[in-house]
C-alpha cells in the first residue's frame, strides 16, 4: 500500500466534496465503483479516516487555516488548494501518528502536482504556521 498515493487519493476526493457536497461515504462509493486505480495498493482505511475526519471536524481545520492566512480569506482559495490545506491541517492537528514535516512536505508536492508555484510557498507559509503553533 502506497501512503503517498493514498493521500493523493484522499485529497482528489476532498476536492471532489468541494464541488458534490457529499457525505464521504457516498464519495468512497462512487470511487471504488469509477476508479481505474488498483485499489490494492491503496490504503482505503487512511483514505475514509481522513474523509470522514475532515468532515467532523471541518469548523475547526477551516478556523485554524483562516487564522494563518495573510490578506486572504477561506473562499478566495482555490478549491486545489483548499483541500490540500485541509488534508495537511487535518494530519497536523488530528492525527499524532504523523510527523507535522511529512504532512507538510507531502502538502507541497500534492500543491506542485495539481497548482501552481506561487501556491507552493502559500501553502508552505500557511502549514507552517499552523504546526509552529499547533
Amino acid at each position: 500500500m502506497s501512503r503517498k498515493r493514498s493521500r493523493e487519493v484522499a485529497m482528489e476526493l476532498l476536492f471532489e466534496n468541494s464541488i458534490k457536497k457529499e457525505k464521504p461515504e457516498e464519495i468512497i462509493e462512487n470511487f471504488l465503483e469509477n476508479t481505474e486505480y488498483d485499489i490494492e495498493n491503496l490504503d482505503m482505511t487512511y483514505i475514509r479516516d481522513i474523509l470522514s475526519g475532515i468532515e467532523s471536524n471541518i469548523s475547526q481545520i477551516d478556523e485554524t487555516i483562516e487564522k494563518y492566512l495573510v490578506k486572504w480569506k477561506l473562499s478566495r482559495i482555490s478549491k486545489v488548494n483548499l483541500s490540500i490545506l485541509r488534508l495537511a491541517t487535518y494530519e497536523i492537528l488530528f492525527d499524532d501518528k504523523i510527523p507535522f514535516r511529512v504532512s507538510i512536505n507531502e502538502a507541497l508536492d500534492l500543491t506542485r502536482r495539481y497548482s501552481d508555484e506561487s501556491s507552493v510557498a502559500f501553502v508552505n507559509g500557511v502549514l507552517d504556521k499552523i504546526s509552529k503553533n499547533k
